[in-house]
């Protein structure tokens, strides 16, 4: 899976890389994200080709087309609210493809766009962590679309990190807490 990420950004992830050590010979001092990124999690064969073939290539769960136990999903049978997590520089699900998400659910969205890329901006965002800020808004479910752009022009940039906003919004959306064994 980490491979066919690296693919869909190649002159980043593969190329530039190749270059500045192989050819150059120069080693890049490892980071944390480097780290993540190596640290790969091995997929049954089925799920992998499944989830690259009927979730990315073909589009299937926004299309009506994806299948569990014989029975057609799709976005459009949200009905809950959903948390929704973009960020800025995406190569594997750029913002505005997540976005899309208004076009295809009726439910209550909460739409949330961070700095970052697809693994900075989630997991290297935490509280305190410098230049981090988001966007944030939600949309109340049937409430009229609003495009990407105009979206951006009109959500205002919160500084610091969105695990905070996260936390508000999942102790607002939950049940009560269960009793401490």
């Amino acid at each position: 899976m980490a491979r066919a990420f690296q693919l869909l950004h190649s002159r980043d992830l593969i190329w530039s890389r190749m270059m500045h050590e192989y050819l150059l010979g120069k080693h890049t001092k490892s980071t944390d994200l480097m780290a993540w990124n190596a640290d790969t999690t091995r997929l049954p064969y089925r799920l992998h080709s499944e989830t690259l073939r009927e979730l990315y290539l073909r589009n299937a769960l926004a299309e009506g087309r994806y299948y569990i136990r014989g029975r057609a999903v799709a976005l459009s049978d949200l009905r809950l609210p959903v948390f929704v997590v973009g960020t800025e520089r995406d190569h594997v699900s750029p913002w505005r493809s997540v976005y899309k998400l208004h076009l295809l659910s009726n439910a209550e969205i909460s739409f949330l766009l961070t700095s970052g890329g697809h693994d900075a901006g989630i997991i290297f965002s935490e509280p305190g962590h410098a230049g981090r800020n988001y966007r944030f808004s939600t949309r109340a479910r049937d409430a009229p679309y609003l495009g990407p752009d105009e979206w951006y022009a009109r959500t205002r940039v919160h500084e610091d990190s969105w695990w905070p906003r996260w936390q508000h919004w999942l102790v607002a959306h939950s049940g009560d807490r269960a009793p401490r064994a």
